[in-house]
């Protein structure tokens, strides 16, 4: 088992290397720093702008690989570079990462659990009508896109509120400025905040595992192990829960890494609708203003994000399927 994990590290380190040049090599050449200036009124002269860029690492007059070595250089030293204005980009994808773990990793988690679940449950009861029911309902949420969705849970939720006559969701932001009553008050409100978002996260998830779990059940229903383990005198519940789910859950598992990693750039949505300045957001604002550090510092934490979330697969591949361990 240790030596599985370790060439696997070995793998990620070097998809990381890989994937994390190649974004900074395309984003340096595609974007273009320089035009931030050209706006300006009065403009800078040339000469300013040339030491400006030149100081954080953006003149696009000099090799590209000799930028791609200072910044490669900082990166090994945990320093991802400047801005285009001087601002430091370990900083503020420090506490953008942040906001973005904290709204993704509980939707991620609730919705691939919740959509394993219901797809376990509608493929053992194919074609009845809680397999008919969950069909329609996940139909349904992929139907609906996400700004749609997120919207109709803010007006639910205002709805709510006014019938109850208390702030039960709070749907903008991620917390409330100069909230007092202490550190109780401040968890509580924090989560008022979080449900709305997590659920929006999360319910489009379990929409897509449900359906991916359900075919992947339906598959080893009828397998040879299965009738097997019932022919040898083990309860069916036994039987579907011990062999058919613990195969079953194997593909699910893969694509979980997947998932999670695209979600951590991918819900700019999400986090547009309900006021939260996450990793999304960022990336966002830095191709609009030709940012490359940043740019390219948020594809690697994305290369990051995928590759530890596959290496969680792989812990639970294993778990999952002995043979697994024996490389």
């Amino acid at each position: 088992m240790a030596g599985f994990l370790l060439r696997r590290l070995v793998n990620y380190a070097v998809l990381i290397a890989v994937a994390t040049s190649l974004a900074y090599l395309l984003a340096a050449t595609a974007l273009d720093p320089r035009s931030n200036y050209e706006g300006r009124n009065p403009r800078p002269p040339a000469a300013v702008i040339d030491a400006r860029l030149g100081r954080f690492n953006l003149d696009d007059r000099r090799p590209l690989i000799e930028r791609y070595l200072v910044w490669a250089g900082g990166v090994l030293r945990g320093d991802f570079g400047r801005t285009w204005n001087g601002d430091e980009v370990t900083a503020r994808l420090g506490r953008r990462l942040g906001v973005t773990l904290r709204l993704i990793v509980l939707g991620v988690v609730l919705g691939s659990v919740a959509g394993v679940a219901v797809g376990a449950c509608a493929g053992v009861r194919q074609y009845g009508w809680f397999d008919r029911l969950s069909t329609v309902a996940a139909f349904t949420v992929l139907a609906i896109p996400t700004v749609v969705l997120a919207n109709m849970l803010i007006i639910g939720a205002i709805w709510l509120n006014d019938r109850l006559g208390a702030q039960m969701f709070l749907v903008s932001g991620e917390a409330t400025p100069g909230l007092e009553g202490g550190a109780g008050a401040g968890l509580l409100d924090r989560i008022k905040h979080l449900a709305l978002p997590t659920f929006s996260l999360a319910v489009g998830q379990a929409a897509v595992y449900s359906r991916y779990q359900r075919n992947m059940m339906l598959d080893v229903l009828e397998a040879d192990f299965v009738r097997t383990a019932v022919a040898k005198g083990l309860r069916r519940r036994a039987a579907l829960v011990r062999h058919a789910l613990r195969t079953a859950l194997i593909p699910a598992v893969t694509y979980f890494a997947f998932t999670f990693g695209a979600l951590l750039v991918g819900a700019t949505i999400t986090e547009s609708v309900f006021g939260w300045h996450g990793m999304g957001e960022e990336l966002v604002a830095a191709i609009r203003t030709n940012d490359v550090n940043t740019v390219a510092a948020i594809s690697c934490l994305a290369a990051v994000a995928v590759l530890l979330a596959s290496l969680a697969a792989d812990l639970l591949h294993a778990a999952l399927d002995p043979r697994v361990r024996v490389g």
